[in-house]
């Protein structure tokens, strides 16, 4: 008898663990899985991040170096290709000029051509010539006419150097076409190397097409400097046929356009070791200024390639055993926790499921156990009080009520498993591999911020100075007898051709504007042109930084060109330099790659301090500063560069600085910061999750679920008990509902009985013997 009863009760819990849909299962399931995961994952995280003698935060920024060369040189490409075009489509525009004329206007605006000719197309005869000596018979005069007939090229020289051939047309009525050719070297504009920095630009099969930063081998003055500069020469060779080979793919089959800040292909490369050093790379082939934009510099298949030997490491352990204790201890918080959760949740509302299940089969003979658990202890009595009411006709005893024991509820537990959870969570996020003061950022980094700053600087300076470039050669083609509608032309297709203008018009002596394109002015103001070439006016919400150029042949009258600000801060557009500002001689904020406000002040003192060191004179000339500090237990790398190198845009007195915090760095010890909060972060996301999931479906229910077992227990019998949710305690619904239409049908078959006995005559007593 007892062994039928243990197989049905087997049979009833298969049926109930084949039928059951949700319920306590699957949390407590879900939840030991997700913590047993994350124990590996903490264990091979942090286990597996070991401290190199090279850190990965210097290959990251020999990449952002090689980005900005590579932005660099593909700016000043262009900028050389525009300005021919335009200079030629200018010229074209009004009379007819002889060819020295033409190289006469353009040099004296112009100084980045090497050499400059004009030839006529029809003959090939050489009509003038400035600068060295051009190789013209690299242009095939038959193919102009192609698509990319007037397309740059690059050309190798005699004595093995590489020049840029840029190409354009100059055309006059009843005149003979003629071509305008200029020249220019591969080289980097205001790249700032530093010390033991080597720069190389690379074409499409890996052959260094120009280097600087490395001493030719003869001019070394020991055996050890040339043996270091022929090491040197070898290792960037080698990396560049490296590089080529990464560059070569299309950028959407490497990586996604514009990820990383850089719309082309980028990488860093290792090199070989000398004297405690490692050589470290960064690469970056040349692409558009947007991704799946291309320019005429992009089509040349140029690659950048950086190079540096760094000072390693000491060799450190990884961090193996910490990852261990912390998922050693993961797996005790978690066993617990699962256990806890079985023992006082799972098993008993289990056992109530079928408990109840076997009442509703008429089993009235046993009672019914009351299992741990306050709600569960209180759906175990009243499954007792239904049990025993059934087996006395559906009667509630009198005083049947019971006084509830106060045991931990089911909330409590869920909390209590809570708590356990954030024990382990919380250390990790506040305490647990924290990085402090002993955290190392090498030198390199600073090294790094400065002369990137550097770079940057002087990008916004040659901005500046080509655009009033820009503006000298639009005046040189505006005479005493230029009409208004001349003059508006001239700047219309002058602003079509470069949008760094926001504003483009002349102005004469009187402040009169005689023609205007763009914008609106906004330092005429009825006055005469400034004098300063370039100049900025202060006061007002938004900066205007205003270029000047003289008219020859009208006095006092200038072109004026006002540059857009937002052209200023799409410069500072950098990876890995953090936040960028140019501020002026007064340290008020004129440009910013972030949100600012204009002619603020710089919030930061050592910052400020910082942007008073590099105006001081060092030598004949500013230097660039980097400094590294601590700032609200934070390490910052900060370094700022004056403008320096001449031009019209130098009295400025403009300085660029950028800082930015290390822990953003790719450094160890920030790197096992990240990771534990990582991991602490998702154990209080896994724990919030299963935890919540555990209380929404089944400890609120099981709260009611027990409140209405007692009302039913105490004699509701109106009240239906409807299942929510197909799960046990929608079963354990189930069935006191079924007690409570058998406890109804008895009662209604006990008020039946008592009325037929009510309705059936009195027997008469029997008659009493006289």
């Amino acid at each position: 008898m007892a062994a039928s009863r243990t197989a049905r009760r087997r049979k009833a819990r298969r049926r109930a663990d084949m039928s059951l849909l949700g319920g306590i299962r699957p949390p407590v399931t879900v939840l030991s899985v997700l913590l047993l995961a994350l124990a590996g994952f903490t264990s091979l995280s942090l286990g597996s991040l070991r401290a190199d003698r090279l850190p990965e935060a210097v290959l990251t920024s020999q990449q952002h170096f090689a980005e900005d060369g590579a932005i660099a040189l593909r700016a000043s490409l262009d900028e050389s290709v525009t300005d021919l075009d335009r200079a030629a489509s200018l010229f074209s525009s009004g009379k007819p000029l002889a060819p020295d004329a033409v190289l006469e206007r353009i040099g004296s605006v112009y100084q980045k051509w090497r050499g400059t000719a004009v030839v006529e197309i029809g003959s090939g005869k050489l009509l003038a010539a400035r600068g060295e000596n051009l190789p013209l018979t690299a242009v095939d005069h038959g193919k102009l006419a192609d698509e990319d007939g007037l397309a740059p090229r690059m050309v190798r020289l005699a004595n093995g150097e590489t020049r840029l051939l840029t190409l354009s047309l100059l055309s006059w009525k009843d005149q003979p076409q003629q071509l305008l050719v200029a020249s220019s070297s591969l080289r980097f504009p205001g790249i700032s190397l530093g010390k033991f920095r080597s720069v190389a630009v690379v074409g499409s099969d890996g052959t260094v097409l120009s280097s600087d930063g490395i001493p030719e081998p003869e001019m070394a003055s020991t055996d050890a400097q040339r043996a270091g500069a022929t090491r040197d020469t070898k290792q960037l060779a080698s990396l560049s046929k490296a590089a080529a080979k990464k560059t070569a793919p299309h950028p959407l089959t490497v990586k996604e356009p514009g990820s990383g800040g850089f719309p082309g292909v980028s990488g860093s490369l290792l090199g070989g070791e000398s004297g405690g050093k490692r050589t470290a790379a960064g690469y970056a082939r040349l692409a558009g200024p947007e991704a799946g934009v291309h320019t005429d510099a992009t089509g040349l298949g140029l690659t950048v390639v950086a190079m540096v030997d760094v000072a390693q490491n000491k060799a450190r352990a990884s961090d193996a055993f910490a990852g261990l204790v912390l998922a050693g201890a993961l797996l005790l918080v978690g066993a617990l926790v699962v256990a806890l959760l079985v023992a006082t949740v799972q098993r008993p509302l289990i056992s109530l499921f079928l408990e109840s299940r076997r009442l509703t089969r008429g089993e009235l003979t046993r009672p019914v156990p009351v299992p741990r658990g306050a709600e569960a202890a209180r759906i175990a009595t009243s499954l007792e009080r239904l049990r025993v009411q059934l087996l006395s006709g559906g009667e509630t005893p009198a005083g049947s009520r019971t006084r509830r024991v106060r045991r931990t509820g089911a909330r409590t537990l869920v909390a209590l498993c809570g708590v356990l959870l954030l024990a382990w969570c919380l250390p990790l996020g506040l305490i647990v591999n924290r990085a402090g003061d002993d955290v190392v950022v090498p030198q390199q980094l600073v090294d790094d911020q400065r002369e990137r700053t550097d770079t940057l600087s002087d990008r916004v300076r040659r901005a500046l100075n080509e655009g009033q470039a820009d503006l000298l050669s639009v005046a040189a083609l505006m005479g005493s007898d230029s009409t208004p509608e001349h003059m508006t032309s001239v700047l219309e297709h002058t602003a079509r051709e470069h949008v760094r203008y926001a504003s483009l018009y002349v102005l004469d002596a009187d402040g009169k504007v005689l023609a205007r394109a763009g914008g609106d002015p906004q330092d005429a103001g009825g006055k005469g042109p400034r004098k300063e070439p370039v100049a900025l006016r202060g006061g007002g919400h938004s900066p205007v930084v205003v270029a000047t150029a003289p008219v020859p042949g009208r006095e006092g009258a200038a072109v004026v060109g006002e540059f857009r600000i937002d052209f200023l801060n799409s410069l500072l557009k950098r990876p890995g330099l953090g936040e960028i500002r140019v501020v002026d001689s007064q340290h008020r904020i004129i440009a910013s790659n972030g949100g600012y406000r204009a002619f603020e002040k710089l919030d930061d003192e050592r910052l400020d301090a910082l942007v008073k060191s590099s105006a001081l004179t060092v030598g004949t000339t500013r230097r660039p500063h980097g400094v590294l500090y601590r700032s609200g237990g934070d390490h910052v790398v900060a370094a700022a560069a004056p403008f320096v190198g001449g031009g019209a845009a130098e009295p400025l007195d403009w300085t660029v600085v950028s800082w930015q915090s290390a822990k953003g760095l790719a450094i160890h010890e920030y790197d096992v910061q990240n990771r534990t909060v990582l991991a602490g972060l998702l154990g209080f996301a896994v724990g919030a999750a299963c935890l919540g999931w555990l209380q929404i479906v089944v400890v609120a229910p099981l709260r009611e679920l027990a409140r209405r077992a007692e009302a039913l227990a105490d004699g509701d019998r109106r009240t239906v008990l409807y299942p929510r949710h197909h799960d046990e305690l929608g079963a354990v619904t189930r069935s006191l509902e079924i007690l409570r239409q058998q406890l109804q049908q008895q009662q209604q078959q006990r008020r039946q009985g008592a009325g037929r006995s009510a309705g059936k005559p009195k027997p008469s007593a029997p008659a009493g013997r006289n």
